[in-house]
């Protein structure tokens, strides 16, 4: 069973593929892995990373469900409902 979120997320084109948006734009590139929202398409960088700026996103827009943009990963994640989906 999945969450609404989960079954209602988009599939935006992904803003950058080069990593995390907000590292690039304050010249950092340590970030672990990569995570992109699936309303809107920003890359953020995971919960690993010493920043996790996708996790700031959707606190900071609400928007609920990323994806990994990782590749041969196909996972996505609800923040609102704490599910894989």
């Amino acid at each position: 069973m999945i969450c609404a979120h989960l079954a209602d997320a988009g599939s935006p084109e992904p803003r950058t593929v080069e990593g995390c948006q907000d590292c690039l734009a304050a010249g950092l590139h340590d970030w672990v892995h990569l995570r992109e929202c699936l309303t809107c398409g920003r890359i953020g960088c995971c919960d690993s990373s010493p920043r996790k700026h996708a996790t700031a996103h959707f606190h900071d827009t609400g928007h609920p469900v990323i994806r990994s943009a990782e590749p041969g990963e196909q996972w996505r994640w609800c923040f609102a409902d704490g599910m894989f989906g």
